[in-house]
């Protein structure tokens, strides 16, 4: 619920720079990569990922572990932290491939808070730009070697030609490393195959190689240990697999065993390859050792494989060529991934800090800028110190994340799924935060000496230890309670998560897993405007997270009686930023004494005393300097907020006037309203006392009309009735007395065969043989033509239904049937036209509750008016099309709605217009010509079935197909009533 403020923010959409808006380059960097992005099969997505593996710092590590520490340190120390990488890369990549979201979205759902992980993000920049500078510098090399560039500039060009290549993002990375990955890998192969055949000694001499080793080439735990610390920096390189596993599609049953090789091969699997690479560097490093290459030059990637190169041709020539094209293709395989990660790193980590976002791309920029500052200054030279100290850090980061999968996840200490979205995170979470923290500040006091050789050797194993122990601990200690800062909505209402959500923000439309609804905002928000919006203060969530409630508290617990709570929560702020600041200005100077001084063996100890001197002096005034930059952020900080405090409190005025104005107006339009509203009331009761009386008086008409024509029809069917009932009756005795006589006549034929001659003269002149075989037929066809009037009459007494003028239950097709009766005459066949048919498909209705009488007068009017539209589409037509021509009349009868019976007439004449049809049911509307119809049939239709009988009648009408008029009238009257 929001409660921080009771000031409205007003929704405005956010622009966004050009970059940002399109995805092709940006990649979806700060959010879950949704389904329509996931487009690349799980072979295409996992070749790109190992295509990150090709980095000939592998090669180069292996060469400067085996020289420093001698084969069985750096063996097995490699073998076993290749071991500990994989086991920690599998529940980190799945994941990061389950949920689809980077390394750094992944740290903030496992244990950091949405704040905390954006250290990790700096922690995860730094091994990508220090990554790059190396890989840079080893192409740089070769470069130097071919080319003879000087290695200033060749660093420069080795990082200005990544910068195209990944500004397209993982759309062009994908064919970068599919098209590279057949030639990488065939020509990191070949050298070995070679070298074995040709020297098969040189595996001898790389077990028994020493180096620098004082144990020599045999094991010694202390330079284990140190090995195995160079060794573990690599353990980082989880982030950019995943950075790539996120595009994976959706695990589903058709392609699970894919997606699960895809996960395990190219997310933790790459360790296989970077273990042989490591292997395989050290192996060349004593090969080109034994070939009279310096230590110096001995553990560079070019030098190894020219080495190794030069048992596969002949040609020294061919040789350079070969080794350069390998190291290049290696070099810009590796740094377009080392590129492409950190530019999503350095997004998430300026995005929080600042709340802007201009763009992956500016940061792909930045990113490489700094690996080129760290290349002119000479990074390679001070491989094994660099990536020592950097090691501890990610260590801790890495076993934080993995035991909140694996431990916390599992025990339900923290929630199962991955929660990465501002609106619902804490800012901090000691979870994985406390024990990154505290794991490692133990192992960097370990690595600089002060807790003893052995310690300062498996620095590294301690971080890693204390991280993955704390992380359970810290979890069951605080409850989880500092995972979840509020409910998600979404998730709770089980949304369908293909389905797209707009963001009230940027109007743009994300899925359900990239949105989150804002109760500042007062609707849903995609988890980019979330993470850039700064004017919200994290209104939706409780003050627990707060910062700023956390610093005033530590200023009133420590300054409560000395200083004013504004004072003490400044010098708070001062304090915290200012060791923090020192803290990174004493690791600066302390790099610097230990790479000037400690590594160089021809330096003096006194002179190593005075320049050590040298640094505190400088150290003492940068630390005055670093306060006062400090106390003046400090101040600055103080100003902004209280100008946007004003700013709020200005705003909320402003919002209040606006409002009381509004009320005010809206009063104004209230009773304006109302005036209008009484007119308008006035004006549609006369409009209605109006229609009223048109309707009385159409009904009143509409009555006498059917009370006259009944009692007519009756009283002609009644009088009929008495005299056809007499012909008859009295046709059968006829014909008894007939057929009597014609017996008689055939016995006097036969007994007196030769009448009198005035007798057979008499038979001549009356036809006596035709009489007696007509006479018969005369009888018959008067039976037939009798009973035919009978049923006219029954048609009659039925259509007009006086004897059912209360609302009765009836057989709706008893009265179909009589008023087509009634019509006969007019569908019989004319000589002008053909028979119209008339299709009857009767459904199985019950008796219906209605006024028959009235409801056979509405068949009337609607058949007679299918038979006019028959006989107006005929005569458009010529004497040959309308013999040919077929006119139907369709009647449907059938139950709807359960209580409803349906009842459709459609015919097949020309149709109905548009225009027509909204006027069809108006009093005295008709488009016949005069004389012909009074346009009060389906006016009086339309009320017999809708005002009546509570149903409804319309039409349905298509010009050159036919209309349909379908009548609903209930089955039970009272039922609709009640």
């Amino acid at each position: 619920m929001y409660t921080k403020s009771t000031s409205k923010v007003v929704k405005e959409r956010r622009e966004y720079n050009t970059w940002v808006a399109n995805e092709t380059l940006e990649d979806y960097s700060l959010r879950y990569a949704p389904r329509s992005f996931r487009k690349w099969s799980e072979f295409l997505v996992a070749n790109t990922a190992l295509g990150g593996t090709s980095f000939l710092a592998l090669e180069a590590i292996g060469g400067s572990l085996l020289l420093s520490y001698g084969f069985a340190n750096s063996f097995w120390a490699i073998l076993l932290v290749g071991g500990i990488i994989f086991l920690s890369g599998i529940p980190i990549a799945y994941y990061a491939a389950k949920y689809n979201i980077d390394i750094d979205l992944l740290t903030r759902g496992a244990g950091f808070g949405y704040i905390g992980s954006t250290i990790t993000s700096l922690i995860y920049a730094s091994f990508t730009f220090i990554f790059f500078a190396l890989e840079a510098a080893i192409m740089a090399q070769a470069l130097q070697l071919y080319f003879h560039l000087p290695l200033a500039l060749g660093y420069i060009l080795c990082s200005v030609i990544i910068i195209p290549i990944v500004f397209y993002g993982i759309t062009l990375i994908n064919q970068l490393q599919l098209w590279t990955q057949p030639i990488w890998l065939g020509l990191m192969i070949t050298p070995f195959l070679f070298i074995i055949n040709k020297e098969p000694e040189a595996i001898s001499n790389w077990v028994n190689f020493a180096g620098n080793s004082p144990s020599g080439a045999a094991f010694h735990p202390i330079l284990f240990g140190a090995a195995a610390t160079v060794s573990f920096s690599l353990i980082a390189q989880i982030g950019e697999q995943v950075d790539y596993l996120r595009f994976l599609p959706e695990k589903q049953e058709h392609n699970r065993v894919q997606w699960w090789l895809a996960v395990i091969l190219a997310g933790p699997g790459w360790i296989f390859f970077g273990t042989a690479k490591q292997l395989g560097g050290a192996f060349l490093a004593s090969l080109s050792i034994n070939h009279g290459i310096s230590a110096t030059h001995a553990k560079e990637p070019i030098q190894m494989y020219l080495t190794g190169f030069a048992d596969v041709f002949a040609d020294p020539r061919v040789v350079l060529s070969v080794a350069t094209l390998f190291v290049l293709v290696s070099q810009i395989k590796i740094n377009v991934t080392n590129a492409y990660a950190g530019s999503l790193a350095w997004s998430n980590f300026f995005s929080r800090l600042t709340h802007s976002h201009p763009g992956r791309v500016v940061w792909l920029i930045f990113n490489v800028s700094i690996a080129l500052m760290l290349m002119e200054f000479g990074v390679f030279e001070t491989l094994d110190i660099v990536l020592g100290l950097y090691s501890n850090v990610a260590i801790a980061w890495i076993g934080a994340v993995v035991a909140d999968l694996v431990i916390n996840k599992p025990l339900g200490i923290s929630p199962s799924y991955i929660e990465f979205k501002r609106a619902y995170l804490y800012n901090f979470n000691p979870v994985g935060f406390g024990s990154m923290v505290i794991a490692s500040i133990i192992s960097i006091i370990a690595f600089v000496g002060c807790l003893g050789a052995y310690a300062q050797a498996y620095a590294p194993f301690l971080a890693m230890g204390i991280a993955f122990v704390l992380s359970p601990i810290i979890a069951i200690a605080t409850k989880g309670k500092y995972y979840i800062a509020r409910q998600n909505v979404y998730r709770s209402q089980k949304i369908d998560p293909r389905t797209l959500i707009p963001c009230s923000i940027c109007e743009q439309k994300y899925e359900p897993a990239d949105t989150a609804y804002c109760p500042v905002y007062d609707g849903a928000i995609c988890s980019l405007c979330c993470s850039l919006d700064a004017r919200c203060h994290d209104g939706c969530k409780t003050n627990d997270d707060d910062i700023g409630s956390l610093t005033l508290a530590i200023a009133r617990t420590v300054f409560s009686k000395k200083f004013s709570p504004q004072l003490g929560v400044r010098l708070v702020r001062f304090i915290g930023i200012f060791l923090l600041l020192l803290g990174i200005a004493a690791v600066v100077f302390g790099l610097v004494y230990y790479h000037s001084i400690l590594k160089s063996p021809t330096f003096p100890i006194n002179s190593s005393a005075d320049f050590l001197g040298v640094l505190l002096e400088l150290y003492a005034p940068l630390s005055v300097l670093i306060g006062m930059g400090t106390w003046l952020l400090v101040l600055s900080e103080e100003s902004r907020e209280l100008a946007e405090a004003e700013l709020d409190r200005q705003n909320l005025q402003l919002q209040q006037e606006i409002e009381e104005r509004q009320r005010v107006e809206e009063a104004m339009q209230l009773l304006t309203s109302e005036l209008e509203h009484r007119v308008e009331d006035r004006t549609k009761e006369l409009s209605e006392a109006i229609g009223s009386l048109k309707q009385t008086q159409v009904q009143l008409i509409q009555t006498e009309k059917m009370s006259s024509l009944g009692q007519l029809v009756a009283g002609v069917a009644h009088e009929i009735n008495n005299p056809v009932n007499f012909i008859y009756g009295n046709l059968v005795h006829v014909g008894t007395y007939t057929q009597d006589l014609l017996n008689l006549i055939e016995l006097y034929r036969k007994y007196y065969p030769d009448p009198e001659p005035e007798i057979h003269q008499e038979e001549e002149a009356i036809d006596l043989e035709f009489l007696m075989e007509d006479l018969p037929n005369i009888l018959s066809s008067l039976k037939v033509g009798a009973e035919r009037i009978q049923k006219i009459v029954i048609s009659l007494r039925n259509f007009s239904r006086m004897d059912e003028a209360n609302l009765k239950p009836v057989n709706i097709h008893d009265g179909i049937d009589s008023t087509l009766m009634i019509l006969q005459a007019r569908l019989k066949a004319r000589p002008d036209r053909p028979a119209i048919n008339v299709i009857k498909e009767y459904g199985d209705l019950p008796e219906v509750e209605c006024y028959a009488g009235q409801l056979n007068q509405v068949f009337m009017n609607i058949l007679s008016n299918a038979i006019d539209a028959i006989e107006e589409k005929l005569l458009d037509l010529s004497q040959m099309e309308v013999s040919q021509s077929v006119s139907t009349i369709k009647i449907q009868t059938e139950i709807d709605r359960n209580c409803y019976a349906k009842i459709t007439i459609a015919d097949n004449a020309k149709g109905i217009p548009p225009e027509v049809q909204k006027r069809l049911f108006d009093p005295f509307f008709t488009t016949k010509p005069v004389g012909k119809g009074t346009g009060m049939g389906l006016s009086i239709s339309f009320q017999v079935v809708k005002e009546i009988h509570n149903g409804i009648l319309k039409c349905n009408s298509e010009m050159g197909k036919g209309t349909e008029f379908i009548i609903e009238i209930p089955i039970d009257q009272k039922a609709v009533k009640a």
